[in-house]
């Protein structure tokens, strides 16, 4: 390494770093990617838990019918 330009092991050493940078890059992506669609499920079941609270409550529990007299 010694007959080899100061200036080049750097420009190596910098190509190796953005090399690394890059790859760590693409993961922080895919593990952003995951948490989004994490996310989107989570809000499709805040939605549907969100709607049957508001369902009413006659759908919930049925009105009993009144019972037959016999006249």
């Amino acid at each position: 390494m010694t007959d080899q330009p100061l200036h080049k092991v750097h420009l190596e050493s910098a190509q190796q770093q953005q090399k690394q940078l890059v790859t760590e890059v693409q993961e922080l992506q895919n593990q952003i990617n995951t948490k989004k669609e994490l996310i989107l499920k989570v809000q499709g079941v805040i939605e549907y838990l969100g709607q049957l609270e508001n369902v009413p409550a006659t759908q919930e529990d049925p009105v009993p019918e009144a019972p037959e007299t016999t006249e």
